[in-house]
């Protein structure tokens, strides 16, 4: 399942000049690990909120927390300078350190073993490669509004895939 809406904007033509700017507070959960999971994002453009949520019946956490943040990228119109703010060291991380590695390396890590969750590192890839984006990371359940709520939408996809069971 997974609410979304129209593209938020439009991207700004030739005469407009600077690309949007947006934020997207993302987050995952998982009740098992795997087990079923959700993930819940906010993205805020032109001060306008738009909540996505979504989930899957088999995930894990770290899944989750990477589609959080990818969905919420995906319902951009056009290119953007955004600021992707996650409790998900993994994500940062996996973005800002470790992404050209992986690459470089025909998609091993450092130990030579498979990236796990290639498809999903791809597509954010595939994404960063539109926008110019700043990933951010924040103490989870630290009071930060943004990812309490991110984590409440991811939580209650997570339930839901649960009662589907």
């Amino acid at each position: 399942m997974t609410h979304r809406q129209e593209p938020l904007f439009s991207a700004p033509g030739p005469d407009k000049g600077a690309r949007p700017r947006v934020e997207i507070f993302a987050d995952g959960s998982c009740h098992g690990n795997p087990g079923p999971g959700g993930w819940g994002s906010i993205v805020r453009c032109d001060g306008r909120d738009t909540e996505l949520s979504g989930g899957k019946a088999a995930t894990t956490n770290n899944e989750m927390e990477l589609t959080g943040a990818l969905e919420a990228l995906k319902s951009l119109s056009g290119p953007s300078d955004v600021t992707v703010t996650t409790d998900s060291q993994y994500l940062v991380k996996g973005m800002s350190e470790w992404l050209k590695g992986w690459i470089r390396n025909g998609w091993k890590t450092s130990t030579k073993q498979p990236v796990k969750n290639r498809e999903l590192w791809e597509a954010l890839n595939a994404q960063a490669q539109k926008h110019r984006i700043r990933w951010m990371w924040v103490r989870g359940h630290d009071g930060h509004a943004e990812n309490e709520r991110c984590n409440t939408l991811a939580n209650d996809a997570a339930a839901h895939q649960k009662r589907r069971r």
